[in-house]
């Protein structure tokens, strides 16, 4: 799914137009961004965590050559999936028994 298919299917479960679905999406993104680069954690109960991590320096090879380059530290964008989510995944979705 892209992100013109994720639109429209959030228009039509919304019963929206799809304008309104992508200004709704487009916020979201823009607002998990923006927390993630203050350095923030967004946690969407059910769904999964995006957090930010600092990947260190490192020592690399140029695939062309194989001389060694150094890789600097850089902060990378995570995402660890909610269990429900997870258990949708690997079809273990649905009600619970009681």
């Amino acid at each position: 799914m892209n992100k013109a298919e994720l639109i429209s299917a959030v228009a039509e479960k919304a019963d929206i137009n799809k304008s309104k679905a992508a200004a709704a999406l487009d916020t979201i993104i823009a607002s998990v961004s923006a927390a993630l680069r203050a350095g923030d954690k967004v946690t969407l109960v059910g769904f999964g965590t995006f957090s930010v991590a600092t990947r260190g320096p490192r020592t690399g090879r140029n695939p062309r050559d194989g001389a060694k380059i150094k890789i600097a530290a850089k902060k990378v964008a995570k995402f660890k999936p909610g269990k429900k989510l997870a258990d949708d995944v690997n079809g273990k979705g649905g009600k619970k028994k009681k």
